[in-house]
């Protein structure tokens, strides 16, 4: 028996809620080695349910609050459920705004604390605790704590995914600017959504508002995002590349609006730089996991390092059509990202040290 098939059974093991210890901040701050805890419920937990909204949560419980308060303002009559992983134990900043709108009855569902940081353990976390809580529940939505759903999201998701038997839903994230000053960066690549138009795509890039259905998860869920890329983030895109290549069904919404937060430091062109380089990381590592013999492992090499003066050619056509020199100048650091990565150097911005709120 390998050692990643005992851990990916552990940590479904764990995340069944009749297994799960409840806890409060304070006592799970006290345990030096706690596993995972549920730190808020509501009063009722319906095992039928079939809708659960998931939202991995890290030092944002002002945003949090925003977030909830958008899914309490659906307009649908689906009854749906909220888990949220709580991925700061330290601080655990998230759980005093779930438990605040559990018990309001706002919505049945828990928040549970994930001690291993990092973007996938987050999100594992909080897709596995809602597999395991809601047996019945067909339809697992993701929303990020600094989003906020447009008032009827989660009935177009639904909806869509009966209607067209799609087994990933994916919509638009539009970016929200602290900064008015920057709105001129909504095209930029950073913010802009991948697809403009409803109907099937090949595949989606990104979990911060899409819908999956429960049998993804039973193909590919060994742990749902490979932890390769826990602080390098992507894990997102590996799991939807997984899926197209097991054949799975996309579907776009563009009227299933999300809108994001951004505040100021996401505007700075070296965050912007970063964020290229990040991408580049991410797909080289994605097309890594598909090179499965030497010579396709040269062939992406190759391939990765003779993007790079076609980027600079691109770059240049840019700088002629785009406003901003910094949207230009995305396709160079994408190349750039991919390049590094190849020699073993890439950011790794989901490290609790290197998040700002």
């Amino acid at each position: 028996m390998s050692s990643r098939n005992t851990d990916a059974r552990s940590s479904r093991a764990r995340s069944s809620r009749a297994d799960l210890p409840r806890t409060s901040p304070e006592d799970f701050n006290a345990m030096p080695n706690a596993a995972r805890a549920i730190a808020a419920t509501s009063n009722s937990l319906d095992p039928s349910i079939r809708i659960v909204v998931c939202i991995p949560s890290f030092r944002r419980p002002q945003h949090l609050r925003r977030t909830l308060q958008s899914l309490v303002d659906q307009r649908t009559d689906r009854r749906f459920a909220v888990v949220i992983a709580e991925n700061d134990a330290s601080a655990c900043a998230s759980v005093p705004v779930a438990a605040e709108f559990f018990r309001a009855g706002k919505f049945s569902g828990l928040c549970v604390i994930e001690p291993q940081q990092g973007n996938c353990h987050a999100i594992n976390a909080v897709f596995e605790t809602a597999l395991a809580t809601f047996p019945a529940a067909t339809h697992f939505l993701m929303i990020d704590d600094d989003e906020i759903a447009s008032a009827d999201w989660l009935e177009r998701m639904v909806r869509t995914a009966e209607i067209t038997g799609a087994d990933v839903v994916g919509g638009p994230v539009f970016p929200n600017f602290d900064d008015d000053a920057e709105r001129g960066l909504g095209r930029h690549p950073a913010f802009w959504p991948a697809y403009d138009i409803s109907g099937p795509v090949p595949v989606i890039y990104g979990c911060g508002n899409c819908l999956i259905i429960r049998s993804v998860f039973a193909r590919l869920a060994d742990p749902t995002f490979d932890l390769r890329f826990n602080f390098l983030g992507g894990g997102d895109f590996d799991f939807f590349a997984r899926c197209r290549q097991a054949g799975m069904k996309f579907h776009w919404v563009a009227d299933a609006v999300i809108t994001e937060t951004v505040p100021k430091n996401r505007t700075h062109p070296a965050w912007l730089a970063l964020r290229g380089l990040r991408i580049g990381a991410i797909n080289y590592h994605v097309e890594l996991k598909a090179a499965r013999t030497a010579q396709l492992r040269l062939r992406l090499l190759a391939r990765m390092f003779g993007r790079l003066p076609l980027s600079m050619v691109r770059a240049i056509r840019l700088v002629v059509t785009e406003p901003r020199a910094i949207t230009a100048l995305h396709p160079m650091a994408v190349a750039v990202g991919s390049a590094l990565a190849a020699v073993g150097i890439e950011p790794q911005p989901y490290k609790a040290s290197k998040i700002v709120s």
